[in-house]
């Protein structure tokens, strides 16, 4: 991490936390006491095998499940403290996601997909169609405007769903194995898209990955091991 990112505010800390699933009498530990800290225009790469609860993880930090024991916060927010309601508007204010697989509304085109956390946000419509319209261009689909996802290629999708994650301009992307599902060359793209996107608006970036290429790439590589996150040499 730079001395010019090491002085920026955090965007997320989480600091003990624990999860863990019970079925019947059976208790499973995934995480046991991770802390984390990534803060402003930081990049931050998670790896570790499969079924290391990478994506739990991920899902805790970005308010779309609780954990088990310890904190969260986001720019200062402790999401696990505030009802419902309140973590979906501090999702939608502070944070974007990125899926292996797109979840793009099929019925809607790039553009309205794009748009669509903007008109969540009440928004006026036509300043928000303006700026996924301007967000599609800087990831190279300014021609691919009015297409429905069925009509775009994996790796425009996922440039779609890129785009949407940032239209708001949040403080913090977490992409959760974004390329996993592409080719070598369309997944290259993906990641310049991704490692640029915070140093565009300064925003901080969670990115899980198998992907090492990308990993290498990130300011920090942290490894999940036995339910703990330690530096990966």
């Amino acid at each position: 991490m730079t001395d010019g990112t090491s002085s920026k505010s955090p965007v997320v800390v989480c600091r003990a936390l624990t999860k863990i699933f019970s079925e019947g009498k059976l208790e499973v530990r995934v995480l046991r006491g991770v802390d984390l800290e990534l803060r402003r225009g930081e990049r931050v790469a998670i790896v570790g095998i499969s079924g290391s609860g990478k994506s739990t993880l991920l899902h805790i930090l970005g308010g779309l499940s609780e954990p088990s024991g310890g904190q969260v916060l986001i720019d200062g927010i402790d999401i696990n403290a505030v009802s419902q309601r309140e973590r979906g508007l501090i999702r939608n204010a502070h944070l974007g996601f990125v899926y292996q697989f797109h979840h793009l509304l099929g019925e809607f085109t790039a553009l309205e997909n794009v748009a669509m956390p903007l008109f969540i946000r009440r928004e006026d419509r036509v300043a928000a169609i303006d700026r996924a319209r301007k967000m599609l261009e800087r990831v190279g689909l300014g021609d691919r405007l009015h297409h429905k996802p069925g009509e775009l290629s994996g790796g425009e999708r996922q440039r779609t769903a890129i785009a949407r994650a940032m239209v708001t301009e949040p403080s913090c992307i977490m992409a959760d194995e974004p390329t996993g599902n592409l080719d070598e060359r369309t997944a290259h793209r993906i990641h310049e898209i991704l490692l640029d996107s915070g140093a565009h608006r300064d925003a901080g970036l969670i990115v899980v990955t198998h992907n090492l290429a990308l990993a290498r790439r990130a300011d920090r590589v942290l490894r999940l091991e036995n339910g703990m996150l330690v530096a990966s040499g």
